[in-house]
C-alpha cells in the first residue's frame, strides 16, 4: 500500500488512519484524565481538610481509569506500529532498489524514525499541546495574569526555537548525508577513512547538541522565570486557599513540561522532513 506512495508522515496516516486514531484516541482519553488530576488533587486536599471525601474519591477513579487505558494502549502500540514500520521498510527497499547498498542501507535505517515519531512523539505533542491549553484555561480560572504569564512564556519559547530551526535542519542534512557514507567506509577498509568518517559524525553530532543546549537553555529561563512569578502572585496576590494555591503550581509546572515539549517535537519533526526528502530522493 505505500510502495506506490510518496514515504511521509501524511502517507502513513492515510494508510493507516484505523490503528493511529485508535492508539490517539486512547492517548487523548489518558491526557484528559491528566489534565483533570491536579485540580481533583487540590480539590482533594481542600475536601478532605473539611471532611468531605467526593474529589477524593472521584479522584480514585481518575487514577483506576488512568491505568487500565495507559496498559491497553502500550499492548496495542506495541503491535500496530510494529506492522507499520515492517511495511514501511519494504517500500524504502522497493523504491530505492537502484540505490547503492550504503545509501539504502542508511535510509533504511531513517526511516523507522518517521514510525517512532508516530509512535511516541506524536502523542506526546498532542498530549502537551492539550496540557498547555488546560493549564491556561485552569489558571485563567484564577486569574487572568497566571494565564497571561503563561500564554506570554510559551509564544518566546516557539520564537527561539522558530530562530534556530534553520540550523537545526542544515545539522540534520550534514549527519544524515555522512551516515550514507558509512557502509562505502566499511567496505572501503581504510583506518583513516574510518577515522574521517567517524570524527564527521561527532562533529555533527557535537554541532546539534551545542545548538540544542543553547536552545534549551534560553526557553527554560522564559519557563522557569514563568513559575516564579505565578508561585509569589498565587501566594501574595489573591486570596488563595492552600490548595487553589498547590493547583496553581502545579499546573505551572505542568504547563512548562508541556511547553518544552512542543519545541523538542518540533525539532523532531525538523529532523523528520529532512529524511523524508532524503528517502524519497531518486540519485
Amino acid at each position: 500500500m505505500l510502495s506506490d506512495r510518496k514515504l511521509s508522515i501524511g502517507s502513513l496516516m492515510r494508510v493507516y488512519w484505523g490503528k493511529i486514531s485508535i492508539t490517539w484516541g486512547l492517548t487523548l482519553f489518558e491526557t484528559a484524565l491528566l489534565a483533570a488530576l491536579p485540580l481533583l488533587i487540590g480539590q482533594s486536599i481542600d475536601g478532605l481538610l473539611n471532611s468531605d471525601w467526593t474529589a477524593f474519591l472521584f479522584l480514585l477513579g481518575a487514577m483506576g481509569a488512568l491505568l487500565v487505558s495507559g496498559v491497553t494502549r502500550r499492548a496495542y502500540d506495541t503491535r500496530a506500529y510494529g506492522s507499520m514500520r515492517v511495511a514501511l521498510g519494504e517500500a524504502v527497499v522497493t523504491q530505492g532498489k537502484d540505490q547503492p547498498v550504503s545509501t539504502l542501507t542508511a535510509r533504511l535505517d531513517m526511516s523507522r524514525e518517521l514510525i517512532d515519531f508516530l509512535e511516541m512523539e506524536a502523542p506526546v505533542v498532542l498530549t502537551a499541546a492539550i496540557h498547555a491549553f488546560a493549564a491556561i484555561l485552569i489558571l485563567l480560572s484564577f486569574h487572568s495574569t497566571l494565564a497571561a504569564t503563561a500564554a506570554g512564556a510559551a509564544c518566546l519559547a516557539l520564537a527561539i526555537y522558530g530562530v534556530s530551526s534553520r540550523r537545526f535542519f542544515n545539522l540534520n542534512n550534514g549527519l544524515n548525508e555522512q551516515t550514507e557514507k558509512q557502509v562505502s567506509v566499511l567496505t572501503d577498509g581504510s583506518a583513516d577513512s574510518l577515522r574521517t568518517h567517524l570524527l564527521s559524525l561527532r562533529r555533527f553530532e557535537v554541532r546539534l547538541s551545542d545548538t540544542e543546549a543553547i536552545v534549551y537553555g534560553l526557553i527554560f529561563t522564559a519557563l522557569l522565570a514563568m513559575l516564579g512569578t505565578n508561585l509569589w502572585f498565587a501566594a501574595t496576590q489573591i486570596n488563595a486557599s492552600p490548595g487553589q494555591i498547590f493547583s496553581i503550581v502545579t499546573y505551572s509546572y505542568e504547563f512548562i513540561e508541556s511547553a518544552v515539549t512542543l519545541p523538542a517535537a518540533l525539532q523532531s519533526l525538523t529532523r523528520i522532513s529532512e529524511i523524508t526528502a532524503r528517502i524519497n530522493r531518486s540519485e
